[in-house]
């Protein structure tokens, strides 16, 4: 068993005072927003994901384009704020996060295929206008529920983690695995968004600190194959509406997947910021 699977869910995104302050704002943005009767959904994006065994969350499109909601980052980021700096070392700019890279020991996470594309757009003009140039630095746990770096037995490793800068359509993909679910926490990867790719590389300037939820049924089929047992158990005391970072509302954050377990599967999400 990994460090964090002895730890609460508090303990192991940083604390109920350190999400309290995040979760009390996004609580009011909602109420603002109930007592003007205009909607703060988050856009979504312009393709349509093809039919899989998986299901999708329904969105429609706004006028109003909220940012992505702010999360804490969690104790094991990478990124210097919590120790090591994982951003500074030649090889981090890459999109398979699949192996560690540099100076590490050189490991390769297993686990269900799954791609990773975030698309980074600017939400002060109704989300239309991608944000080409932007960099994302994305991170989550390996199918034992462990942060590389951080965790007993993985801290040798630096693999899922990775940085990339958007396309000019606003877009990065990452080639990684399914991450595990460990007690207290959704399924779900962490992610912070740039203004350029020299701003990450440097680990300064973040604009925006958020996490991705992966949808209930995926986390199912995914968990029912071999090498997630665990996971198995610790989903099944959990729920979306009761994850201490996504129970005030996770309709912004929740992925849209395609694919399937043969297959592999991807995630797809809008990121306004």
């Amino acid at each position: 068993m990994s460090e964090r699977q002895d730890q609460s869910p508090h303990e192991h995104d940083g604390g109920l005072s350190h999400d309290l302050p995040v979760l009390a704002r996004r609580r009011m943005i909602r109420l603002m927003a109930g007592a003007s009767l205009v909607p703060l959904a988050g856009c979504t994006s312009q393709e349509k994901p093809s039919a899989s065994p998986a299901s999708s969350p329904s969105s429609s499109s706004s006028a109003a384009c909220a940012e992505i909601p702010g999360e804490t980052a969690g104790p094991f980021p990478g990124d210097g704020s919590n120790g090591v700096n994982v951003l500074k070392e030649s090889g981090v700019v890459r999109g398979d996060i699949t192996r560690s890279f540099g100076d590490s020991a050189g490991g390769t996470a297993a686990g269900v295929p799954l791609t990773i594309t975030l698309t980074v757009v600017d939400a002060a003009s109704g989300c239309g206008t991608p944000k080409k140039g932007a960099a994302v630095y994305i991170w989550h746990c390996d199918r034992d529920g462990a942060y590389s770096l951080y965790s007993e037995g993985v801290t040798e490793e630096n693999y899922l983690r990775g940085v990339q800068e958007t396309d000019e359509k606003g877009r990065v993909t990452f080639t990684s695995v399914f991450p595990g679910c460990y007690p207290g926490r959704w399924p779900h990867a962490h992610f912070e968004v740039y203004d350029s790719l020299a701003d990450a590389t440097a680990a300064t300037s973040i604009t925006s600190t958020s996490q991705l939820a992966f949808p209930e049924d995926v986390c199912d089929a995914v968990y029912a194959t071999d090498g997630y047992s665990g996971s198995v158990r610790n989903l099944s005391s959990l729920s979306l509406e009761d994850d201490g970072v996504f129970g005030d509302g996770h309709e912004r954050q929740l992925a849209t997947m395609t694919g399937s377990v043969r297959d592999g599967y991807t995630a797809t999400l809008t990121v306004p910021v």
